[in-house]
């Protein structure tokens, strides 16, 4: 599937992000390859990323780009730091992370509401 097919069906970009940031732990833990996890992540971030700046602009992708990154973090800070469990610590960044992405990128269109 092609990424104009992907905005055009109107793909939830916010399901790249909940696969970036929790499949790509589950993977780097379930395989012990922390390269994998971050090539997901990675993937799933470059997908999200081309789907906002099609549907919303630069200045939309950037900020999310950057709330997806920041999201990595702090999990990493919330595990880590806080000591928090890791799968509690993906599993609140993934729901907000991606919340807030599919109200910002994913949510109708003011020309759509206006119809």
């Amino acid at each position: 599937m092609s990424t104009a097919s992907l905005t055009r069906t109107r793909f939830p970009s916010a399901l790249l992000v909940a696969v970036g940031l929790a499949a790509g732990f589950g993977i780097a833990q379930g395989t012990g390859i922390r390269a994998l996890g971050g090539a997901v992540f990675a993937g799933a971030g470059v997908a999200a990323g081309v789907l906002w700046l099609r549907r919303r602009g630069a200045a939309t992708a950037v900020a999310l780009a950057g709330l997806y990154v920041a999201a990595f973090v702090l999990a990493h800070v919330l595990a880590i730091g806080v000591g928090m469990s890791a799968w509690l610590a993906v599993s609140l960044v993934t729901l907000t992370a991606a919340g807030v992405t599919f109200g910002v990128a994913d949510g109708p269109t003011d020309d759509a509401v206006a119809r």
